[in-house]
């Protein structure tokens, strides 16, 4: 049986087919989107609620337990994860991998419906679920600022006209802002006023809730016309509210601003965030599920201008953070070193075929399986990344060597005088069993990595199936192409060698003839080479054991994210002051470039007690030989002496 003879007899076709895979791979490249690692989607949902005014003992009992009662039944639940603090309630729950995140939506809405009986009755609003995922940082971190608009006028506009404008662009998936400080009106009642007058909180609560609705006033029906009544009795302006009637004394009226002061405030005055020294508003943007994150980004930056110009001339627009700036440098420099493998493998068959025939056809080899790959990894939603890149390049010494083996063998034939189509169907009879033993010999190394579990699983999984194909293309080609080459290029001998071909030859017969004497030796101490073997199998243990471990390597992605903590009981305006404490520290090393801080629940932090620092290094040319790790190891003494802070 040969399975090369209808490609060895029909270069045609044979050639048709390997451009079509060429074509397909060079096409699919366009397509393929680029990221750091491959996408990894954890099924996460948090659940938060707000209940103002209560304690944290409260919203533990009154809401945090009948939610948790209720996600505990949940089937596919892996953790749950509960903080409660004073008015807030966050509960994050993580599903297992197989589980789809629209089907764990589903079970945490059916749940919330369940518990919605057990929750206090006067709660503002339902428990919010928001889809998250802890692996899919913000690709773009934008900051808003302003040194004559209050940032309620900033956030405004940040939603309106940035948010949703930027959203809409292909490949960005969820854009939120951070720090937000939504436009509200602040009544700060005088109790003393307001039992002077014989009144309390609830008489003025119902009042302004009475006054301040949006409800249907009827319609009129005349003869001839009829027409519904549009009065919307909502209030927005703090002097209507000043104005506001919310009882009679003696036959006089009291109005609001007799018992309280109105202004124009943030819904919520606990909650902040701050570019550096400035106080901003942070919009974070994430990509789409695999999305090209370079392009997104370049589409971002290419749009921001013009954003820019909608804004008014006094709010600042600047990017603390910018992921694919180690992305971009990451996969150049992994495609270079694919580009060097590639050159160093034909040059090594050059140098010992030394025949430009030969060694053509076993290098078409590489950029077949290469290329060819990319268009399997499209039809299978991988991604351009630092593994799947490190599989191509592991694979071009995997994708030549059955090209050489067939190579080897139709040379064999040609030295017995066959002709060159004689010789290649030959030559691929005797060794086609052999390559298609070696292919599934290389393929099987990688099988475990596929049916991995977990989160390590998932991350390898592109790269032994990305490792798989290519090998597997190479024996396609090596069976295929590699033979058709063979019988239909090198039809000539190949000419006698020159003087360098001289020389490469007696030192190849050099080496050769020491590994012989060398292997001799060894023969003759069999009892010490076994000895020998054993320690370095006990050696390569010891080490194996002593040997740092971990995820991943570091690396120096030029961004640092960190979390504070206080005790539990500090106020805001105490937490305010540490926080800008620790921003200073960071801003005073040499490194650092920009520095971003929230707190207040809100903001993905579960109490005011907690916050979020995100720190942008300047490039590595600007501070040589200083990594990020090292930064972070400098910042450790100098935060540790910040007091009250973790």
């Amino acid at each position: 049986m040969n399975p090369s003879r209808p490609f060895i007899l029909r270069p045609v076709a044979t050639t048709l087919l390997m451009a079509a895979i060429m074509m397909a791979g060079l096409v699919a490249y366009r397509f393929l989107p680029i990221s750091a690692l491959p996408s990894v989607d954890y099924p996460t949902i948090q659940v938060q609620t707000f209940y103002p005014g209560a304690s944290p003992e409260v919203m533990t009992s009154a809401i945090t337990s009948p939610l948790e009662v209720q996600f505990g039944q949940m089937p596919s639940l892996n953790q749950m994860f509960s903080t409660s603090s004073a008015g807030a309630s966050l509960i994050t729950l993580q599903f297992s991998l197989d589980v789809s995140l629209d089907i764990a939506e589903q079970q945490v809405q059916a749940a919330i419906n369940a518990a919605g009986n057990l929750l206090p009755s006067d709660l503002p609003a339902p428990p919010v679920y928001a889809k998250v995922n802890p692996a899919d940082a913000p690709v773009v971190t934008l900051a808003l600022t302003s040194k004559t608009l209050p940032l309620t006028r900033v956030q405004d506009l940040a939603n309106t006209r940035l948010a949703q404008k930027i959203s809409q662009q292909p490949g960005v998936g969820l854009v939120s802002l951070s720090g937000g400080q939504r436009p509200a009106v602040r009544v700060q009642v005088n109790p003393r006023a307001l039992a002077a007058y014989g009144l309390n909180i609830d008489d003025l609560r119902t009042t302004l809730g009475t006054a301040n609705v949006n409800t249907p006033k009827g319609s009129f029906d005349g003869p001839a016309q009829a027409t519904t009544i549009n009065a919307n009795d909502q209030i927005t302006d703090p002097s209507q509210y000043r104005d506001l009637v919310i009882a009679f004394r003696n036959g006089a009226p009291i109005h609001l601003r007799d018992v309280a002061k109105v202004a124009d405030g943030p819904e919520n005055t606990k909650l902040g965030a701050w570019a550096n020294t400035v106080p901003a508003i942070i919009l974070n943007v994430q990509r789409q599920p695999g999305a090209n994150v370079i392009q997104v980004v370049d589409t971002i930056k290419t749009l921001l201008p013009q954003l820019q110009a909608t804004l008014p001339s006094s709010v600042d627009v600047a990017m603390l953070t910018d992921r694919t700036t180690t992305i971009r440098a990451s996969v150049a420099d992994v495609a270079f070193e694919l580009g060097l493998a590639v050159a160093l493998v034909v040059a090594v068959i050059f140098l010992f075929l030394r025949n430009l025939p030969a060694t053509i056809i076993p290098s078409l080899s590489v950029p077949l399986s290469l290329v060819g790959t990319l268009a399997a990894m499209y039809l299978m939603g991988f991604s351009l990344n630092n593994l799947s890149l490190m599989a191509l390049t592991i694979s071009t010494g995997f994708v030549v060597d059955d090209a050489i083996v067939m190579i080897e063998a139709i040379a064999v034939m040609r030295d017995r005088g066959m002709r060159p189509l004689a010789a290649a169907l030959a030559g691929a009879r005797q060794i086609g069993f052999t390559v298609v033993s070696i292919t599934i010999s290389l393929i099987a190394v990688f099988i475990p990595l596929v049916f991995m579990d977990g989160v390590l699983g998932r991350m390898f999984r592109e790269f032994s199936v990305t490792l798989a194909i290519a090998v597997a293309l190479s024996g396609l080609v090596s069976l295929t192409v590699t033979p058709m080459l063979a019988a239909h290029m090198a039809r000539h001998a190949p000419p006698p060698p020159g003087r360098l071909g001289r020389a490469l030859e007696v030192a190849t017969q050099a080496v050769t003839l020491a590994y012989v004497r060398s292997l001799r030796r060894v023969l003759r101490w069999r009892r010490s080479m076994l000895v020998a073997t054993c320690g370095l199998i006990g050696i390569t243990i010891w080490l194996y054991v002593i040997a740092p471990k971990g995820f991943f390597p570091d690396q120096d992605t030029g961004l640092v994210m960190g979390n504070t903590k206080a005790p539990p009981d500090i106020s805001y305006r105490a937490m305010l002051e540490r926080q800008e404490s620790v921003a200073a520290v960071l801003r005073a090393d040499p490194a650092v470039a920009h520095v971003g801080s929230v707190i207040g629940v809100g903001n993905g932090n579960a109490s005011v007690s907690s916050g979020r620092i995100m720190v942008s290094l300047k490039p590595r040319e600007e501070r040589p030989g200083v990594s990020a790790a090292e930064v972070v190891r400098r910042l450790r003494a100098p935060l540790a002496a910040v007091p009250g802070i973790e």
